[in-house]
Parts: C-alpha cells; sequence; structure tokens
C-alpha cells in the first residue's frame, strides 16, 4: 500500500526558466534524509500544466535516477483526453516509476460515467499502480463516492488522493473501499484529522518545507497517537495557510528558494512569483520555525 508522508515535490527551475537538475537532485536527498514515503513528481505542485511532454518526462526519469531505489517515485501522468493520459502513462512507464497519479479530466465536465471509463482505460493500460486524483477545486469535475468505490474494484486502480478537504467524503468511503485500497488527503490543513479517522496518508504540499515533520505526523496519526499527530500539526497549521496565500506552487518554490534548496523561484507562465507582501509574510513565518 502506498502511505504515509508523500510530497507533491516541486520542479525547480532556473532563473532563466530551465528545469534546475542540480537542486531537483538536493531536494530528492533532503525526502530521503527526512523519512518521506514517496515522491509525487511533475504533479499539480510540480508544473505539469506548463511542462512540455518530453520535458515532463524527463524531470519523472532524472527524479527516479536520483532516488536510485531508495524511495517510490509517482509520476502525474494525468490529462483531459483518455488517448494522452494513456499515452502520456506509457511513457512514464519505461522510466521505472513505482505508480502513476491520474487527475480527474478538467476543463470538460465529463459525466461520471464517463470518468469511470476514462480511469479503468487508463488502468487497462497500464503496467504499474494507477492512483485518482479528485480536485475539484482545480479540475471543476468532481468525482464522486460511488464511482471511487466502483473504481477502487479494478485490480491496478490502488488509491485515492482526495482534495476536495471534506472529512465526509472519507467517511462515504472507508467502509465500502478494498481493505487494500488506500486513501490519501491532498489537503494539507485537514490531512492529519484525515488520516486520524481512518485514512492512510497525504500527498501534501508542505512537506515539500517540513518533510520530517510531516513524516512525524504521519507516522503518528495513522499509528495510533492522535494527541502527538494533533500536536505536530499545530506546530505547522499556520505553515499550510502561508503556502495558499497565492496559488499552489506559487509560495512553495519561493520558500525552498529562500531556504538554499533551489536556485531561483521561477515559475513557468501564466504563473509568476509572489507578490512582495506574501513573500515577506511567509518569510517572516521560515524565519520563526528557524528554515531561514
Amino acid at each position: 500500500m502506498i502511505k504515509g508522508s508523500i510530497v507533491a515535490l516541486i520542479t525547480p527551475m532556473s532563473p532563466e526558466g530551465d528545469v534546475d537538475y542540480a537542486s531537483l537532485q538536493k531536494l530528492v536527498q533532503f525526502h530521503i534524509d527526512n523519512g518521506t514515503d514517496a515522491i509525487v513528481s511533475v504533479g499539480t505542485t510540480g508544473e505539469s500544466a506548463t511542462l512540455p511532454v518530453d520535458e515532463h518526462v524527463a524531470v519523472v526519469q532524472k527524479t527516479v535516477e536520483y532516488a536510485d531505489g531508495r524511495i517510490p517515485v509517482i509520476a502525474g501522468t494525468g490529462a483531459n483526453s483518455t488517448s494522452e493520459a494513456i499515452e502520456l502513462g506509457d511513457l512514464m512507464q519505461s522510466v521505472g516509476i513505482s505508480a502513476m497519479l491520474s487527475v480527474v479530466p478538467y476543463y470538460n465536465k465529463p459525466q461520471q460515467k464517463g470518468m469511470v471509463k476514462h480511469f479503468q482505460a487508463i488502468a487497462n493500460a497500464a503496467t504499474v499502480p494507477v492512483i485518482l486524483y479528485n480536485v475539484p477545486g482545480r479540475t471543476v469535475a468532481d468525482l464522486e463516492a460511488d464511482s471511487v468505490i466502483q473504481l477502487a474494484q479494478h485490480e491496478n486502480i490502488v488509491a485515492l488522493k482526495d482534495a476536495t478537504g471534506d472529512l465526509g467524503r472519507l467517511a462515504e468511503l472507508r467502509d465500502r473501499v478494498p481493505a487494500d485500497f488506500a486513501l490519501l488527503s491532498g489537503d494539507d490543513p485537514t490531512g492529519c484529522e484525515f488520516m486520524i479517522q481512518g485514512g492512510h496518508g497525504v500527498i501534501s504540499v508542505t512537506a515539500n518545507i517540513v518533510p520530517k515533520l510531516m513524516s512525524d505526523l504521519c507516522k503518528a496519526a495513522t499509528g495510533g497517537d492522535p494527541e502527538l499527530a494533533r500536536q505536530i500539526d499545530a506546530s505547522i497549521a499556520e505553515l499550510h495557510r502561508k503556502l495558499f496565500i497565492e496559488p499552489n506552487p506559487v509560495m512553495p518554490k519561493w520558500a525552498l528558494y529562500k531556504m538554499g534548496y533551489s536556485q531561483s523561484p521561477f515559475l513557468r507562465l501564466p504563473m509568476v512569483e509572489p507578490d512582495i507582501s506574501s513573500q515577506e509574510s511567509l518569510e517572516k513565518l521560515l524565519k520563526q520555525m528557524a528554515l531561514v
């Protein structure tokens, strides 16, 4: 089962906008050293929307190379065209990934039946496990609980990343999916309670900045120590909030630049660097947490 603290890794870039592979290697090692359980490469936080296919594949391939079997690498492979998602998955599977994360089709607003058929087609074509990714705040379409339950019966669909922040959704799913199907939060502010109430882990933006704390939080929340989990979560609650004062991944990229893990906070257009007020707000917190 894919579980625990799974980082939604940024894609570091040079001031000119090229992928910064030296910083990527440094970040992979940072997560291995601090107990992160798995890496999602080129998901939403990794700027999948603005990396062309060849670059997308190259970043995943390098992440697998740098991980060198020490930590699983999950590739972001979603698309709003089923055939495109399958093609991207085919390219990713050849570089040694452990699983693929496939987002709900965006913009075209498919029906529930269409989404079920979409993911079944992807899973039928895949040679690695598939993780469903439901994030209606970005895709508009919402993969409903009954659809997840139906898809969870497919032998190659092994988990759900749910970024709704709705703990009621977890309650709907928890007892109705197979025992080996992983329920993963995609919402840092509610991730702790998600795990305490029966979830198996979190695909986390905050883990980019404090991987050891997120690893400890996940171990406590899934290991029967809710008091410790809530204590750790309270200590990083303001970080959860400040990392989303501008659209993700604007703030985590800027934070890692300030922390010395990336040579620049560059984002591909149409994303741009954070406003000065946002920079100052997050930098103040990072100093309070002794991260810079």
